[in-house]
């Protein structure tokens, strides 16, 4: 089977071409335009602004996607369409949704909708190795931070999410803080690195809860405070670094002791670490030695497929095709606020 992929959700305008005969896989192509530069001057994704440039950038990434033949350019050699219909921002998503349903009704392919955070659970399964259920994951994005128990292709249980901020929005917000800038958790990695973990005693919320809900608000609030307290410290590059280390120390403390606490309950076969925050490297490491210390597999990206691109959906909407799960394009809309579970 042959599945065309578009990625639209936010920022990234991606394509890709994947094959795959029962669980082995090929990734043929993968093109991944971003928009970093021109949302920058917003400190932010602008949704209009983004919508704009899929507009343009779509027919171009498709036509450098499809130029292998006559044959593939008209859809003869696709088996089905697959395409993130959520969630994420809804002028982003609509230009992949109805790009997808237009060429599904052209050639007359099945058409399959994918949810973000689906794909990038899957993204792991773009490897030599890929997990074994019952699968642990733990989802960490811009907009969602929760624990999902991944029992088999296309069956969810979510375990616990956040409860406010999630963990990407907590370190866009904290690099806001520090001057650092757009995109802010790059850049709060970045400047962790030079600065003291200890510096600053930030709070780890929930972690004496018997739950794996999660809580990033307060980090956030203290590292506001902290800042307004040193005002007069706020030109030195090390207090920066310091109030960076700390902050990150933080959050990395709270997921990785709530996916110990998981993996205790429901004894997955692997755990696999997803979504863009995922490209964390304090987060991968502590994670990987979490993992190795209770003799459990831990599976993690590519850091090209951490970040948002089409190869996750398309692997996603492989499984789900092999299935039969499709939609009719008519009806098919953007679902900005689309669940896994």
């Amino acid at each position: 089977m042959r599945i065309l992929a578009i990625e639209t959700s936010c920022d990234e305008t991606a394509v890709a071409l994947l094959s795959g005969e029962g669980d082995v896989l090929r990734l043929e192509k993968s093109i991944i335009r971003s928009q970093i530069d021109l949302h920058e001057t917003y400190g932010g994704v602008v949704p209009e602004v983004a919508a704009r440039e899929h507009l343009q950038l779509m027919m171009p990434l498709l036509h450098q996607a499809l130029a292998d033949g006559d044959a593939t350019t008209k859809g003869e050699d696709i088996d089905a369409i697959a395409v993130t219909a959520g969630p994420g921002l809804a002028p982003a998503l609509r230009v992949g949704v109805e790009t997808a349903k237009a060429l599904a009704w052209a050639w007359q392919k099945p058409l399959v909708p994918v949810c973000h955070l689906e794909g990038h659970i899957y993204a792991s399964w773009l490897a030599s190795e890929v997990p074994q259920f019952p699968a642990l994951a733990l989802i960490v994005s811009g907009g969602h931070t929760e624990l999902v128990l991944m029992k088999d292709h296309g069956t969810f249980e979510r375990l616990g999410e956040t409860l406010d901020d999630a963990a990407g929005e907590a370190f866009d917000k904290v690099a806001k803080m520090l001057g650092l800038g757009y995109p802010g958790g790059p850049k709060v990695a970045q400047l962790a690195e030079t600065g003291n973990v200890k510096a600053f005693d930030f709070p780890r919320a929930m972690l004496d809860r018997d739950t794996f809900e999660f809580s990033f608000a307060g980090v956030k609030t203290a590292v506001l405070y902290t800042l307004r307290k040193h005002e007069d410290r706020l030109a030195d590059p090390q207090f920066k670094a310091d109030i960076a280390a700390s902050f990150q120390e933080a959050v990395v403390d709270v997921l990785t002791h709530k996916t110990l606490k998981a993996i205790h309950k429901v004894k997955p076969a692997t755990v696999i670490l997803a979504g863009g925050v995922a490209a964390n490297l304090a987060l991968r490491s502590r994670l990987q030695a979490v993992c190795q210390a209770v003799g459990v597999r831990l599976f993690v990206p590519e850091l090209v497929h951490a970040m948002d691109n089409a190869a996750m959906i398309a692997v996603a909407g492989y499984f789900r095709a092999l299935k039969g799960d499709f939609v009719d394009p008519i009806s098919l809309q953007a679902d900005p606020n689309m669940d896994i579970v």
